[in-house]
């Protein structure tokens, strides 16, 4: 599997050389701009600057506090990263939980889940073409907070301090049932992460021509079960892309009508109500929309 290499860096990461990271073979590099209503990082700009001129895929993150007015941390980020977001720019919210939990203290996971929504809808209205992503642990994706589809920067520490290599060698992760785009490995002795595609197909993705890498037909790529009203006719979404390839692949495509595999149309319909019947269902129970079943085995590879 193609992977490039990147960090991430804040106030406490002091002036980078750039240009020999990029030469010791660095392709991304996020610094953080934010954090709450009105924090702002000591160092976003002397980071972002440097990384933009040594021709690395650049980004920024916000980190989140979910008890806090959503669309005021999003103009905070908003108007940190504005003189530096381009073509190109990607952006991350960074939702974690402080140890104490203050940062989501006295939100339910459905208020959470909402947050994430509107702060991920304010920063793409505000940088429209541009990419936007989470980066959270196993345990937020598992209690929902994160919308299906989402780009996720996944952290997880399986041995401490870490070459790239040891990374680049191990089984991806797959939190929650999530396929990361973005694993971060070690925070020793400073953020390192791979990124599960080339340079070439990152650059592509930053900047809007690709919209991520093509799985290998043997090891498709699917998302956990987005729920029955997320599959309404005229959705677009790589999720809905993946939904399309393995009907394909069980021999249930009926795709006569649907033109663009990652728009759900009738085509999809009729191939989805196909692949149900064929695990046994029958009347309603084989009509659309999917449900957590019948996807969940859809999603198994060689069935």
């Amino acid at each position: 599997m193609a992977t490039c290499r990147g960090i991430d860096v804040s106030a406490y990461q002091g002036t980078q050389n750039w240009t020999a990271l990029k030469a010791d073979g660095l392709v991304f590099a996020f610094a953080k701009a934010s954090e709450g209503q009105k924090g702002r990082d000591a160092r976003f700009a002397t980071h972002i600057k440097g990384i933009k001129a040594a021709g690395l895929v650049p980004g920024a993150y916000h980190f989140a506090w979910p008890n806090q007015d959503p669309k005021a941390e999003a103009a905070n980020y908003i108007a940190a990263v504005k003189p530096y977001a381009g073509k190109g720019f990607t952006h991350w919210l960074d939702l974690e939980r402080y140890s104490d939990g203050r940062n989501y203290r006295g939100k339910s996971a459905a208020q959470i889940k909402s947050w994430v929504q509107t702060w991920l809808s304010q920063v793409q209205s505000a940088f429209p073409g541009q990419r936007i992503g989470v980066y959270t642990s196993a345990d937020d994706l598992k209690s929902g907070y994160v919308p299906a589809g989402t780009p996720l920067w996944y952290p997880a520490y399986p041995w401490g301090a870490a070459p790239y290599s040891k990374a680049e060698a191990a089984s991806k992760p797959k939190p929650a049932g999530w396929s990361p785009m973005i694993w971060q490995f070690t925070s020793q002795p400073m953020d390192r992460s791979i990124c599960y595609m080339s340079a070439a197909d990152l650059r592509a993705w930053a900047g809007g021509t690709a919209t991520k890498p093509t799985p290998a037909p043997s090891k498709p790529q699917y998302e956990p079960f987005p729920g029955a009203s997320w599959f309404k006719e005229g959705r677009k979404s790589p999720i809905v892309a993946a939904m399309h390839d393995r009907l394909v692949a069980v021999g249930c495509d009926h795709y006569k009508s649907s033109r663009n595999k990652d728009v759900i149309g009738s085509g999809d319909k009729a191939s989805y109500e196909a692949w149900q019947r064929k695990l046994g269902y029958s009347g309603t129970d084989a009509k659309w929309p999917p449900g957590p079943t019948s996807w969940a085995k859809l999603h198994v590879p060689n069935v």
